[in-house]
């Protein structure tokens, strides 16, 4: 059910914060198990397949975040972002692609006229140790040099404490230095032990502004499991009925296959229900995903899967 009780007021205290957000409905962490295996069964028929090949296509962050990473290999990722499979024009673009804040200006360059965006990992991509004012001027510099996106990682250590405020003001924060970029925020759901958990940093991040939340960094394992993703997606929606604000939802890491994609986007239908299916509102953070959901929408096509060569890889 929607939880409609106020948020505290930004200054409130941390005895203010435990109490709405502990006073969320728990989360039946069997239930949620059991719901999540029962979605992933649904299957669609090839119409309908093709078309949610297009649209998960058009809802990837197609991400390096390697330490190896240089310009050159961001220019040709954004390529690919740009022209996924360059032996056929219909084939649909990604959102974004999602790098580090220095390698942004590259990005930004590679993509204009393309229409496909540029996040960033910025704040102390992915453990987030270190101090506010570093965040901010990442974050500032990322967004000066064309981030369109900045993703950001909460400090988890505060939340597993219960310093719910220190994570609010830090999101607040990091969300005024955005200016006009998106802000989605990283809950780094595979540390934080419980879907209670999960369901409070949810609304944590939304009611600090937040305009996506985002399971993971792609660095720890879980990842974004459907079980997950779906107690993220009940926090969205009921966000959104509580308060008429939709709030967008990206699962990251761990996302590798076409049939993983079908699977989310059943899930989104059916629990934050179809305004969410959109880019705007819902996006695959993924490396490796691209390349299955080109060859699966070359077999509909042709009959035949392409040569495991047939693609760059990322």
């Amino acid at each position: 059910m929607p939880h409609s009780a106020p948020a505290p007021d930004p200054a409130a205290s941390n005895a203010s914060w435990r109490a709405f957000l502990h006073g969320l409905p728990g989360v039946d962490e069997v239930g949620a198990r059991a719901r999540a295996a029962d979605l992933a069964t649904r299957s669609i028929k090839t119409t309908a397949k093709a078309h949610a090949i297009d649209l998960a296509i058009r809802m990837v962050d197609l991400t390096t975040l390697e330490g190896a990473d240089t310009p050159g290999k961001v220019r040709a990722l954004c390529a690919k972002a740009a022209h996924p499979d360059p032996a056929d024009p219909t084939a649909p673009r990604v959102a974004a692609v999602c790098v580090y804040s220095d390698l942004v200006a590259a990005a930004v360059e590679a993509l204009e006229g393309t229409g496909v965006g540029v996040a960033s990992v910025a704040t102390a991509f992915p453990a987030g140790r270190a101090p506010l004012e570093a965040k901010l001027a990442d974050t500032r510099r990322a967004v000066a040099d064309g981030a369109a996106e900045i993703d950001m990682v909460i400090d988890r250590g505060a939340f597993l404490s219960g310093d719910y405020r220190k994570v609010h003001d830090e999101i607040t924060a990091v969300k005024e230095a955005c200016g006009p970029a998106h802000l989605k925020v990283i809950l780094e759901t595979g540390e934080l032990a419980t879907y209670d958990n999960v369901r409070r940093a949810s609304w944590l991040a939304i009611r600090a502004g937040a305009d996506f939340i985002k399971t993971s960094t792609g660095k720890v394992a879980p990842a974004a499991t459907l079980p997950v993703t779906m107690v993220m997606l009940e926090a969205v929606r009921d966000h959104h009925a509580a308060t008429g604000r939709r709030v967008g939802v990206k699962p990251a890491g761990g996302i590798r296959t076409t049939k993983d994609a079908v699977r989310n986007l059943v899930l989104v239908n059916e629990v934050a229900g179809p305004a969410w299916l959109d880019p705007g509102l819902f996006r695959l953070g993924a490396s490796s995903l691209l390349n299955d959901l080109l060859m699966q929408r070359t077999k509909l096509g042709t009959g035949a899967y392409p040569g495991p060569d047939y693609f760059t890889l990322d």
